[in-house]
Formats: structure tokens, C-alpha cells, sequence
């Protein structure tokens, strides 16, 4: 039972070089420090990790469920460990030639990797068909050879299994991202390379998994933020030059370029179509308080061009129209 007013030691343990954290208790174990070699029992078997993190803090309700580290592996559990790593290879290479012989022809198997006491043995495969595959038999073959062991087959995707192999990446690295320091698998899509800018020539924004560049990612977020406010490609705008057609957008320069009409590619920045817009807004509403002149604040005198009143007599004669001889008054 965790007191709560004691503070809680857990350790960060990774069991591959490149794998998840995960954590665990360590309140019975004096000195416990980083990269230290321990043996733990997690839902895959007894296993042995490394310590990568070391987290003293105040105790949560949520903690009991968290295990405990069995020990500190000694240098015989290290011997140990890798004994069965070269037997890994052997039951790669035998469960590969048997899947051969009864023509499991879509399978690919990537890895095999047996617990720290050899009591699971995990065989790693990927498959080209997106089909359910009877591995029954394959099963049945392969728990003869290791009847010691419990066995499992777990299918994985590309990126996982070109994370297992490494190599070099798309990009020219000597080594993948996700071999090198990439823990876990983000949501990739085609509209992170086109809101870089980026070709979307499969060349271009493909890895060697056959799937979307893990690292379209790592700047997607800095390129939304310099987007705010920014023209989208293609729409019309007004710029001190004239009404354009956004034909490209620089967002990390803050630079547009604007066709004009009459006028061709022009190039503005973010400042001078913000400062632009605001002599623009600052118009239209020196226009909207502008009012406009009241009927009691025109003259009293008629116009020029007004009409004679109907009801006042007539005098003199009509310009245009002769008087008649004899007509005289």
C-alpha cells in the first residue's frame, strides 16, 4: 500500500533500442540509476530492460497498479539474454523454410524474439494481402520443434517492420528515423506535404515502407502557424498594385506572389498587404462616418432652374411669340 505522503520511485525501462517507455515501481530497490540492466514481468513474459528514466514524485491513486521491478540482472541473466538472441536467428530461419514448404507464399517474417526465460517465443511477420491467413498449420509445425516455449505470431505494418530491419532512409540518412530515435508511429497525411509545399511526386514524399515520410510531420506545425493570416494559392486579393490571383505562398518567408493583370507577377510581403489592408479598412470607415448633408442646411433661395408657380398672373408677352397690330392695352 503507497502512503501519501511518501514519494513514489519509478523507473522508465525500454526493451528495445528504439521502443516504448514503460514504467515501473522500484519503492524496494535501494539504488536503481540509469542504463542499469533489470528483470521485470510484463503481459509478453519475463523480460529484461533497460533503464532509461528515473522519476521520484508524489504518489497518485491510480499508481497501485503499476508492477514492480523483480531485480537487477546479474551477469549471468545478461549471458543468459544472449544465448537465446542467437537462438532467435535459428527460429527465424527455421520458421521462414517451413512456411516455404506448405506454400505460405504471402508471408514475410521479419523477427523472432523469445522472452528472457524462453518460456514465449513471438515470431514477427508481415503480409502482402490483406486476406485472414491460416497459420494453423505453420503453428502446429513450429510448437513441435519448440515445445517449451508458447508461441505467437503477430502480424505488424511496413513502418514497423522497416523500423526492425533499418537502413538507410529516402532522405540520404545512413539511418532511418524510425530506427534511430522514433518511438511510436504518428497519423501521416497528404495534406501535411501540401501545406509545405512539398511536390506530392511519390518520390518525394514516400519512405522506404512504401507509406508517407514519418518526417512530413516535424514541421507541419511550424508551417500552420506561419500560414495564419496568409492568402490561400489561388484565391484573389487587392494589393497596392491591384486586384491578383494568389499564385504562390512563401509561409516561412512570410512572401506572396500576386498575377496582376496588365501588370504580371508581383511579390508582396506579409507587412506591406497588412499594412495595405489597414488603409483600406481605415477608408471604408472614414466613408461609413461621413454624413451626409440635411435638407434644412440648404438655401432658402430657389434654384435657377425651378418652375413658375401656376397660380401667379402672367405679365408681358412670351418670348417667341409676335403681338398682334391693334391689340394694344
Amino acid at each position: 500500500m503507497i502512503e501519501h505522503n511518501a514519494i513514489l520511485r519509478l523507473v522508465g525501462i525500454r526493451f528495445s533500442k528504439v521502443g516504448k517507455i514503460y514504467h515501473f515501481n522500484v519503492d524496494h530497490l535501494e539504488k536503481v540509476m540509469v542504463g542499469d540492466q533489470v528483470i521485470v514481468d510484463t503481459a509478453r513474459g519475463t523480460q529484461l530492460g533497460e533503464v532509461v528514466q528515473v522519476i521520484e514524485r508524489e504518489p497518485n491513486p491510480g499508481d497501485g497498479d503499476i508492477k514492480p521491478v523483480n531485480r537487477i540482472a546479474t551477469p549471468r541473466d545478461l549471458l543468459l539474454r544472449q544465448m537465446w538472441k542467437v537462438k532467435e536467428a535459428d527460429a527465424l530461419d527455421v520458421c521462414q523454410k517451413r512456411a516455404k514448404e506448405i506454400r505460405l507464399h504471402n508471408l514475410k517474417f521479419v523477427s523472432a524474439e523469445f522472452s528472457f526465460d524462453g518460456a514465449r517465443l513471438t515470431f514477427l511477420f508481415t503480409s502482402e494481402t490483406e486476406e485472414k491467413i491460416d497459420m494453423k498449420s505453420l503453428r502446429t509445425d513450429m510448437q513441435k520443434i519448440y515445445e517449451n516455449s508458447q508461441l505467437e505470431f503477430r502480424q505488424i505494418g511496413p513502418r514497423d517492420v522497416a523500423k526492425i530491419l533499418g537502413g538507410m532512409g529516402a532522405c540520404g540518412l545512413e539511418t532511418r528515423c524510425c530506427s534511430r530515435f522514433l518511438m511510436e508511429f504518428n497519423s501521416i497525411s497528404i495534406r501535411m506535404a501540401k501545406e509545405q509545399g512539398i511536390s506530392l511526386s511519390p518520390t518525394e514524399i514516400t519512405g522506404m515502407c512504401g507509406r508517407l515520410r514519418c518526417c512530413l510531420i516535424y514541421e507541419f506545425e511550424t508551417y500552420n502557424e506561419a500560414r495564419k493570416g496568409l492568402p490561400k494559392r489561388g484565391k484573389r486579393i487587392v494589393t497596392p498594385a491591384g486586384e491578383g490571383k494568389v499564385i504562390d505562398v512563401q509561409a516561412l518567408q512570410g512572401v506572396i506572389r500576386v498575377e496582376i493583370p496588365e501588370v504580371g507577377i508581383k511579390q508582396f510581403t506579409r507587412e506591406e498587404l497588412e499594412s495595405f489592408s489597414r488603409e483600406i479598412s481605415s477608408q471604408r470607415k472614414e466613408l461609413e462616418t461621413f454624413e451626409p448633408v440635411k435638407d434644412e442646411d440648404l438655401p432658402t433661395s430657389a434654384p435657377v432652374n425651378s418652375k413658375p408657380d401656376a397660380n401667379k398672373p402672367r405679365t408681358g408677352f412670351r418670348p417667341g411669340k409676335k403681338r398682334r397690330p391693334g391689340n394694344r392695352s
